[in-house]
């Protein structure tokens, strides 16, 4: 007799092309034999879109459309709970804020178990938003932390039972990135020489990327490493005053690439000497897995995960955050040590093979649905 199999929707707000929407299709692809899987997002849009398709996975349109205090935000959760129903759902996860706060009370209407993803420090919420998140966390079943320091805080700050939250690093198919890294770029790169190249790769959006610590420091280590030239891989609406502020401080043509979106990072790291993240603040950074992946010793700033990933002197060098004169010098200290920088290279490779492959992502998640399907985890009610 076939047993039926769990049915789970996996609800994200779009499908751009960033890290954790990036974490989204892997999990879809890695568990959609498994599982009866629905998707479900609130804006039908993005590059992520078309190989979402591709799997037969069309997504279910749950727009906002503005501000979540309007009345449509209540329409958005009956409509959800409703379609939660007629699919039969099993259990939810919802990825990411906007996701969390329909899901939660959408799954609790229809009799659903309810996972919920928090994935970053809450560094560019509102004081409404977050203790929104807060409420629909404590009431959600389970809660996925991908840091040890999100899940810190998620103890901490947001006062939810450590029992109550799993810590599940983000996973990375090496064997795929190393088969895109040996590719030929998509788009001409800089020609760069024999020079050293410091990669950092962040959207360009928010403020807490900190691109501008990183010129400063280019600049001031050109003065002891005149060679030293930079990619910075991402694009937004701060892209052109980080342009105006790389002319103010000399870096011409020769020193700093701005390179735009890229969907051929793995080539792009393939060229660099070292990596760079100097976030104010950071989850679980995607950049420095990739840069890790890469053979790449990191450059990173002590904010969020990144120096559980890093671990200073091991895979990398931490620094201060907003302090360029400090990151400059770590770039130096990697390009005067070739030698320690291969093995915090090397180191920073082997580490992302052992902790953040992706079979050991999905195997996690996997684990998890199972205990939620069977009743292994409680259901929870906000106490």
């Amino acid at each position: 007799m076939n047993v039926p199999r769990t049915r789970i929707a996996q609800l994200t707000t779009g499908l751009w092309l960033g890290g954790g929407e990036i974490q989204f299709v892997e999990l879809l692809r890695g568990l959609r034999d498994k599982y009866e899987i629905k998707v479900a997002v609130i804006e039908d849009a993005g590059l992520l879109r078309e190989p979402v398709s591709q799997m037969g996975l069309k997504p279910t349109v749950f727009p906002l459309n503005g501000s979540l205090v309007q009345p449509n935000t209540a329409r958005q959760v009956a409509r959800l709970a409703r379609w939660l129903k007629e699919q039969r759902i099993n259990i939810v996860h919802a990825h990411d804020l906007y996701t969390i706060l329909l899901a939660v009370p959408a799954a609790k209407i229809a009799g659903c178990r309810v996972v919920v993803g928090r994935l970053d420090l809450v560094h560019w919420e509102g004081r409404g938003r977050r203790a929104a998140l807060t409420i629909s966390s404590r009431v959600a079943d389970h809660v996925i932390a991908n840091a040890a320091a999100v899940r810190a805080m998620l103890i901490e700050k947001e006062r939810i039972p450590s029992d109550r939250i799993s810590l599940i690093y983000n996973g990375i198919d090496l064997a795929e990135f190393d088969r895109r890294s040996e590719q030929p770029a998509l788009a001409p790169l800089p020609e760069t020489g024999r020079s050293p190249v410091a990669v950092l790769v962040a959207n360009m959006v928010h403020s807490v990327k900190r691109q501008e610590d990183f010129l400063e420091a280019l600049a001031l280590a050109r003065a002891r490493c005149g060679s030293l030239q930079a990619f910075l891989v991402g694009d937004g609406p701060r892209r052109a005053e980080l342009e105006r502020l790389a002319a103010r401080l000399g870096l011409n043509g020769d020193a700093v690439h701005f390179l735009g979106y890229r969907v051929d990072v793995p080539s792009v790291l393939r060229r660099a000497t070292l990596g760079v993240l100097c976030s104010s603040k950071e989850g679980l950074s995607n950049a420095v897995i990739e840069g890790m992946a890469a053979h790449l010793p990191m450059v990173v700033t002590n904010a969020g995960g990144n120096p559980e990933l890093i671990e200073h002197g091991k895979r990398g060098l931490v620094v201060g955050v907003q302090r360029p004169q400090e990151l400059a010098d770590a770039m130096l200290q990697l390009l005067e040590n070739p030698g320690a920088a291969r093995q915090m290279g090397e180191a920073g490779r082997k580490f992302v093979a052992e902790k953040m492959n992706l079979n050991r992502m999905l195997e996690a998640h996997d684990q998890l649905y199972q205990r939620l399907a069977n009743g292994k985890i409680k259901p929870s009610f906000g106490q």
